[in-house]
C-alpha cells in the first residue's frame, strides 16, 4: 500500500513539473514570437523608399535582408549639413529572444538599439549602449518605424547631444 501511495504521489509531482514546464515554455515562445514578429514587419519593408525628411529634403532608404535572413540592413541615402552625401547603415538582428539594432552614424558613433514596444504596424527601438560614445556625446537615443501599409512607413529618429533631444521624421514611399 505504501508503495502505491508513493507511486501516486510521484506521478502528481511529475504531472505538477510537466505543466509547470510548458508553462514556462509557452511564456518565453511567446516573447519569441513577439520579436520575430517585429523582425518579420521590418524584413517586409526589404525594397527601395523615396521620400522626404522633416525639412523637405529628398531622401531614400534601402533595406535588404541578408546574412542568410538573419540580418536587415537598412541604408539612409540624404545630404548632410554641408551639402554632401551622408549614408548611415543600421543593422538589424536577433540577439536570443530579442530583436536589437546597430545604428552606424554620420556622427561617428555606433549606438546600439532593443526593441521597447511593438504592435502589428510598429516598431520602437531605444539605446543600451553603443561604441565611440563618450559621456554628453551626441548619439541617437531612440528610432520608431511604422507601416501603415505595403507601400508607406515613416521613420522617427532621435538625437540626443549634452541632454538635447532633435528628431528627424522621414515620409516615405515604395519605389516600384
Amino acid at each position: 500500500m505504501k508503495l502505491f501511495r508513493r507511486a501516486i504521489v510521484l506521478r502528481k509531482t511529475i504531472t505538477s513539473a510537466a505543466i509547470l514546464i510548458a508553462i514556462l515554455s509557452a511564456g518565453v515562445a511567446l516573447a519569441e514570437s513577439d520579436a520575430h514578429k517585429s523582425f518579420d514587419l521590418l524584413k517586409g519593408m526589404q525594397g527601395e523608399w523615396a521620400g522626404k525628411n522633416q525639412q523637405g529634403q529628398p531622401i531614400q532608404v534601402t533595406f535588404r535582408v541578408t546574412a542568410g535572413g538573419s540580418a536587415l540592413m537598412s541604408e539612409i541615402h540624404e545630404h548632410g549639413m554641408d551639402g554632401g552625401p551622408e549614408n548611415m547603415i543600421t543593422m538589424f538582428h536577433m540577439d536570443g529572444d530579442r530583436l536589437i539594432m546597430t545604428h552606424y552614424c554620420g556622427a561617428g558613433n555606433q549606438p546600439r538599439m532593443k526593441v521597447v514596444a511593438a504592435d502589428a504596424k510598429s516598431v520602437s527601438f531605444e539605446f543600451f549602449d553603443g561604441t565611440n560614445i563618450g559621456p554628453g556625446d551626441g548619439h541617437m537615443q531612440q528610432v520608431t518605424f511604422r507601416e501603415p501599409d505595403a507601400d508607406h512607413h515613416v521613420e522617427e529618429w532621435v538625437f540626443v547631444d549634452h541632454g538635447k533631444e532633435m528628431k528627424d521624421l522621414f515620409t516615405l514611399e515604395r519605389v516600384k
